[in-house]
């Protein structure tokens, strides 16, 4: 069935940062010494987890490897990809539910091929938390882009071609596991009306409360390079405070899992394959926050020692 498909190709992935991330706190060390296969894969898979001000831990990196970087700034292409194409996604799966048409053939092919067919029919509010979910994502999208074009000061970091690929990817990739959560009958050209359920408020409100403290964390970021009047006044890195920075490093990271929660939520708690992105989310922002926690604390000795990376309390 496609949601097994989908769950456990999410859920190996998650294994695989979990496995980057255990690598890093066993020690992995920042580069080798000498050269030889290890010195080679150990540069590799140190540039592989880190990207921006975190790859500066390395030291010098080997000039294959310096081949391979583009600019962190091109953070940026992942939104607009994920604008363009859940956009182009809502649109199709608000017509099939709502004006009576039916989503592309090659969609239903993709669907066929992986197979929900075992559970043709809604059971209940899958259609309209399927919607939701994908208006939340594209939202999310939609502000990311913004903060990436209007908020954010990107500073002349680099991240590594495979990451950059990896990102564009990831988007069409969340999306469209969203499109596959949606019943046959919904594709068939059955219209149905929206209906809201309890799940569905507590989601949208986690939402919002979780991007409205993301926002806050990205503009105190911009501001440690802005002067009062929001002139650009440097690209060096500082130790930002207020919000949920004042518990832990990366409070925007731990948003993003929030906002993968409320997700979660919105599906009505029991979407496996939905978790299964959840866990993929907190294991990939858990391995970036143990690099920029680790290099707080290595840069400033008076880096606040309550704060922890990720979870506020707990990790």
């Amino acid at each position: 069935a496609m949601p097994a498909v989908l769950g456990v190709a999410w859920a190996l992935l998650a294994a695989a940062f979990l496995a980057a991330l255990l690598l890093l706190l066993r020690g992995a060390p920042a580069r080798r010494a000498g050269g030889g296969i290890s010195g080679v894969f150990s540069d590799l898979f140190q540039d592989l987890i880190r990207y921006g001000k975190t790859k500066r831990g390395c030291g010098q990196r080997p000039a294959w490897l310096r081949l391979l970087q583009v600019p962190k700034r091109w953070f940026t292409h992942f939104y607009v990809v994920s604008v363009l194409w859940n956009g182009f996604l809502l649109i199709w799966l608000f017509r099939a539910e709502f004006l009576g048409g039916s989503l592309p053939s090659w969609i239903q092919h993709v669907h066929h091929a992986l197979g929900r067919d075992s559970q043709s029919e809604d059971t209940g509010n899958e259609h309209s938390s399927a919607l939701l979910v994908l208006l939340l994502l594209w939202l999310h999208s939609c502000r990311r882009l913004a903060e990436c074009l209007w908020t954010s000061v990107f500073s002349n970091g680099v991240i590594h071609i495979v990451q950059y690929c990896f990102g564009l990817g990831y988007y069409v990739a969340v999306g469209s596991t969203v499109l596959c959560q949606v019943p046959t009958n919904i594709r068939n050209g059955e219209v149905l009306s929206m209906q809201i359920c309890w799940y569905h408020i507590v989601g949208i409100t986690t939402y919002i409360w979780a991007s409205l403290h993301q926002h806050r964390c990205l503009v105190i970021l911009a501001n440690l390079r802005k002067s009062k009047s929001g002139k650009v006044v440097s690209l060096g890195h500082s130790v930002p405070f207020g919000d949920w920075f004042e518990r832990v490093s990366c409070p925007h990271y731990f948003a993003e899992l929030l906002i993968y929660v409320s997700m979660a939520i919105t599906l009505g708690f029991h979407n496996v394959t939905w978790w299964c992105v959840v866990m993929y989310v907190l294991f990939n922002q858990a391995l970036a926050a143990v690099l920029c926690h680790e290099y707080y604390r290595k840069n400033f000795s008076s880096y606040p020692k309550h704060r922890t990376a990720f979870i506020p309390f707990v990790f």
